[in-house]
């Protein structure tokens, strides 16, 4: 087959298919059977996912790196190849990332079996990237102790940009994610009696006020923060005081000083509550994905790459506000992470990342395998200074 019908084949497979984070095991068997085809060594580190190698001529090792996983997501695309799981959906993109870096591979076997690859190469086909943090879980199970990475490179598909551009920036091009949660206890009351109760309902109404002015009295206007309140809830019945009380949310931000700003007035707000309602507060944060850093050592490998893959580069002066675990690949190297847009206003591939209408067309996935080679090519070794 061409490669318009590799990519189309494949990536629609993936679709029909999706599956969860961290239970990505017929997507691993998919790919895994299609390495074997190849000829390809490769390790499973974890349940799911995988990584492959090739040795090339050259002394350098370089990572390309596609996430495998699904969203919770009922789709509503009108399509041959719509999910045939329920409230399960590529709704981000990964099916053509996954397919995208098969492409690749597949250049890089016939150009190993020629002696011409001119590099050795990591292929990371990486679980858990919406939930869980797959690229840390490689990283401590140790899927790269023996391979001497220099430079790891990744690719996100962006509907917000036309085809035929990518966005890239230096330094840092996506948040970091930090999820926060707030637990109340207060004292239950028959709602005849209820001034003998001590409301969780009155003091979540006074956390819920009080986070919601963080960004606007106590952030630097100027920059980009989100704090948000995702879900919440008070009470136990319709005739009783609430005695308990809860939010959650998320705190997107690339500068880690406006996120402890966040985290310290959260924590006044808790320690408000006691004082105002009698009412225990405690907040707790779990740290999600660091912000996505891009080493500008690597932009002239990425510049050279996709000029010579025709594509017009799209220099973002401010990073994305959502969070990429891309961002543990950092650990092991220098790293870089474009957004390569699909946009197709003519067959109404225009919504974003996260719906249940997120489309492209498959030959933009043969485009971003031409980036590949063409960043292969012209990779030299990276300095650290």
């Amino acid at each position: 087959m061409n490669e318009l019908e590799f990519v189309t084949t494949h990536r629609r497979h993936l679709h029909q298919n999706p599956e969860l984070s961290l239970h990505e095991y017929e997507t691993t068997t998919y790919i895994a059977a299609f390495l074997d085809e190849l000829g390809i060594s490769y390790e499973r580190p974890l349940d799911t996912g995988l990584v492959a190698y090739l040795p090339g001529n050259g002394e350098h090792t370089i990572a390309y790196r596609a996430d495998i996983d699904a969203l919770p997501i009922f789709e509503e695309n009108d399509v041959a190849y719509k999910s045939l799981t329920d409230n399960v959906m590529h709704a981000c993109g990964h099916d053509g990332h996954t397919t995208a870096l098969m492409l690749f591979v597949k250049r890089c076997k016939a150009m190993a079996d020629q002696g011409t690859l001119p590099q050795s190469i990591v292929f990371i086909f990486q679980p858990a990237e919406e939930t869980g943090g797959g690229a840390n879980r490689l990283i401590r199970a140790g899927a790269f102790k023996n391979y001497d990475i220099e430079a790891v490179f990744g690719i996100h598909v962006m509907p917000f940009e036309n085809e035929g551009k990518v966005v890239i920036r230096d330094e840092e091009i996506t948040a970091s994610a930090t999820e926060y949660r707030f637990y109340l206890n207060g004292l239950s009351s028959h709602v005849a009696d209820k001034e003998q109760g001590h409301s969780c309902g009155e003091a979540l109404q006074h956390v819920l006020s009080q986070v919601g002015q963080i960004q606007q009295y106590h952030l630097n206007g100027l920059k980009r923060n989100i704090v948000h309140m995702g879900h919440f809830e008070a009470g136990e019945a319709i005739n009783t005081v609430p005695s308990h009380g809860y939010l959650e949310g998320t705190i997107r931000t690339y500068d880690v000083r406006d996120l402890e700003i966040v985290k310290q007035q959260m924590a006044k707000i808790a320690e408000s509550v006691s004082l105002l309602f009698n009412v225990e507060c405690e907040v707790k944060f779990e740290e999600g994905y660091p912000p996505t850093y891009n080493d500008p050592l690597l932009r002239k490998h990425v510049e050279h790459g996709l000029d010579n893959a025709d594509f017009e580069i799209i220099d973002k002066p401010t990073p994305y506000l959502f969070g990429e675990d891309f961002s543990f690949y950092s650990q092991l190297a220098p790293s870089y992470f474009v957004f390569v847009g699909v946009r197709d206003e003519a067959k109404g591939y225009v919504t974003g990342l996260h719906t249940a209408h997120l489309n492209f067309n498959e030959y933009m996935l043969i485009r971003i395998a031409d980036y590949y080679e063409q960043l292969l090519k012209s990779y030299s070794e990276v300095r650290v200074q």
